[in-house]
């Protein structure tokens, strides 16, 4: 079941399910929308008093949103601009065969589709193109950073997130790789990788773990204005994306 109500002064939108024991906040990109799951038993007072208690976080989390920048969304023909470890490239795409090819020179990526490719079809093949960019990169990064923090991750992998850039599960100690670094500049991947591996022995963001990052990579400061400056990939207005748990205030 589902109802709006205005709660410190913002319009928040009320799920109450079945099967939730507990209350979650989400901030909803592209536009900071708040949503609130409940159980289906809880009291609209206390859902209230919830949210008004975690309106701070909202708050912040909502600006951080609103305040990056998000690429137009990409149509994948000739003529645009696109990114490979933070240098732009011009795409010109050549309708021949029946295979998806990607070859990258100096200043421009030619992208080879059939002739009845759709926009959705070239997406995916630039995005395993990227993906394989990654993995390419990926190897040499993480050994630098292991060898630097003594510190090492079960496993690595990549998935295309639209909110944040990396995720580490400390009980799995496995760590997630945002695609769209592929990218953004070399640095602000070594900068993901280390701070990631710091959640392994300190879980949230204290004082003892900038000051690891700090330790480990002293140049974080500008990795992190990197990515703070340079846009992130395109959400239409109510598309859904993944369950990303950067957005979920509990």
């Amino acid at each position: 079941m589902s109802s709006e109500a205005i709660i410190g002064g913002m319009p928040i939108e009320i799920i109450k399910k079945k099967n939730l024991k507990n209350l979650y906040i989400r901030v909803n990109p592209p536009e900071g929308n708040i949503t609130v799951s409940t159980p289906s038993d809880y009291p609209d007072e206390e859902i209230r008093l919830f949210v008004l208690k975690k309106m701070p976080e909202i708050t912040k989390v909502r600006d951080r949103m609103l305040s990056q920048a998000r690429q137009t969304e990409r149509e994948y023909v000739s003529g645009e601009s696109h990114y490979l470890w933070g240098k732009p490239y011009r795409l010109q795409v050549v309708y021949e065969g029946n295979k998806y090819e990607i070859s990258k020179l100096p200043n421009k990526i030619i992208l080879t589709a059939p002739e009845r490719s759709t926009k959705e079809s070239r997406e995916r093949a630039f995005n395993e193109w990227y993906r394989e960019e990654l993995k390419r990169v990926l190897d040499g990064v993480v050994s630098r950073c292991e060898a630097k923090t003594n510190l090492h991750a079960n496993e690595y992998k990549i998935k295309n997130m639209r909110t944040k850039w990396g995720t580490c599960n400390i009980f799995k100690k496995r760590i997630w790789i945002n695609l769209q670094l592929a990218k953004k500049p070399i640095e602000c991947l070594e900068y993901l990788v280390i701070h990631e591996l710091v959640h392994l022995i300190e879980k949230n963001h204290t004082h003892r773990f900038q000051s690891l990052v700090e330790e480990f990579y002293p140049t974080w400061k500008e990795a992190r204005k990197l990515l703070s400056e340079m846009p992130l990939d395109h959400i239409e207005k109510g598309e859904q994306v993944e369950n990303e748990e950067q957005n979920y205030i509990k």
